[in-house]
């Protein structure tokens, strides 16, 4: 499905005063056009003047600080917030005296509803207040659970085998493959390990949860095994020791949805 266009709003003006920089003062007409992208919560304007006295056209952009991940969370997990806007720093008081992070995600791990401040450093001006960004921590037995949809059972929580090793801080960026950079320890630590024994082969198995498109979730945990092998190749390891897999989420080892199931297991191969 393609995406969907940018909306477009005019607005018309017949007076705009100019003032030059000597004093002296002019009229200038044109319009101002103005599109809007949902997406980045992005509002550009563009103005067109007549060419007529010292008038000039002119363009800028504003941005909308707006949460875009989820409002809870499950307390004491590490999860990752995001908001729209440019520029952004978070900071944990009103008075912006206590900064916590910058840029458009913020990887915490909360253990009660908090809220977060946040403003825009591209555009700075002494009027715009900060935006306060709420987000409801909530114990695990709380943690609101998608509806279920229309199709087959869910499948039960299948035990993993019991030569497969789970590497619980091997994690990556919600719905992509991208390694977080909590992973490094425990991958380097893989990586020594293998270059002690150079005669271990290993198997490495992607697991995502069931959220989704079960095709789609098996390209992912695919995708996901091969992060993890590349990580290894460019540590040293030659590739032919490492095969990978993926399983989607058809062997989930709890009731979905639990992010416990979005991970990576490592086989010894005989």
């Amino acid at each position: 499905m393609g995406s969907i266009p940018p909306q477009r709003i005019r607005l018309d003006q017949t007076r705009i005063l100019f003032e030059s920089g000597n004093g002296d003062y002019s009229w200038c007409q044109g319009f101002v056009e103005f599109t809007y992208d949902a997406s980045e919560e992005r509002l550009t304007g563009y103005s067109t003047f007549r060419p007529v006295n010292n008038c000039s056209n002119s363009s800028f952009d504003l941005f909308r600080v707006k949460l875009k991940s989820p409002a809870k969370v499950t307390a004491g997990q590490a999860s990752t917030l995001r908001v729209s806007g440019r520029q952004v720093q978070w900071y944990a008081d009103p008075e912006l005296r206590q900064p916590v992070a910058e840029g458009n995600s913020y990887r915490t791990r909360l253990s009660k509803t908090t809220t977060f401040y946040l403003t825009q450093g591209f555009y700075p001006t002494r009027h715009s207040e900060p935006v306060a960004i709420t987000v409801e921590a909530v114990p695990l037995e709380k943690a609101p659970r998608l509806a279920p949809k229309p199709g087959p059972a869910p499948a039960k929580a299948t035990a993993p085998s019991p030569a497969a090793m789970v590497l619980p801080t091997v994690l990556f960026r919600s719905t992509t493959a991208e390694l977080l950079p909590e992973s490094a320890p425990a991958l380097q630590h893989l990586a020594a390990e293998l270059k002690a024994r150079p005669r271990l082969r290993l198997r490495i198995a992607g697991h995502t949860d069931r959220i989704g498109e079960a095709g789609k979730n098996k390209v992912l945990s695919e995708q996901r095994a091969g992060a993890v092998k590349a990580f290894l190749v460019n540590a040293g390891i030659a590739p032919e020791r490492i095969e990978t897999t993926g399983y989607g989420h058809t062997r989930l080892l709890y009731p979905s949805p639990d992010i416990r199931n979005r991970r990576v297991e490592i086989e010894e191969l005989k």
